[in-house]
């Protein structure tokens, strides 16, 4: 895909884009409290709230883990009572994988803490910078939600 810019200015945002996305995500993990949820099942999480109910299988793909580690990972948030699994109603044989109630109360606690913290840190930056990150957020949701080449159609 090219932009305005050329094949050469193309490469050059992939590249920095890739750079800067690592650091947030640093950023992003240091703003998390310990709260004995992992990285991966917070994000799992996150996606059943975002995406509805979704098969292991799927799940897996998006969090780019092993099917038997999603299935020990839905067991845990399901004990936890953050998750459910549930029959398809369309194939009994399917498991459906959703969010609870206490899921999302949990993530919404987690969010809150992060945008605490977070606000302490977007209070330094100059309101320029502010600015260009609010006009960011559009082309982050769509960066997030563009389909990856690897990921499975859902069935």
């Amino acid at each position: 895909m090219e932009n305005s810019g050329g094949p050469a200015r193309t490469e050059a945002l992939e590249t920095d884009l890739a750079a800067g996305l690592e650091r947030v995500i640093g950023l992003f993990r240091s703003l998390s409290q310990p709260s004995g949820l992992s990285m991966t099942a917070a994000a799992t999480l996150a996606t059943l709230e975002r995406n509805g109910p979704s098969r292991l299988t799927l799940l897996a793909a998006r969090e780019g883990v092993t099917q038997p580690a999603m299935t020990q990972l839905i067991s845990r948030l399901a004990e936890a009572g953050l998750a459910s699994r549930e029959a398809d109603s369309a194939d009994g044989r399917v498991v459906q994988v959703r969010i609870t109630d206490e899921g999302r109360a949990t993530l919404m606690r987690r969010r809150a803490g992060r945008a605490a913290k977070l606000a302490a840190i977007l209070a330094q930056l100059s309101p320029e910078h502010r600015a260009a990150l609010a006009a960011a957020l559009p082309a982050l949701d769509a960066l997030a939600a563009a389909r990856r080449e690897d990921e499975p159609v859902p069935a």
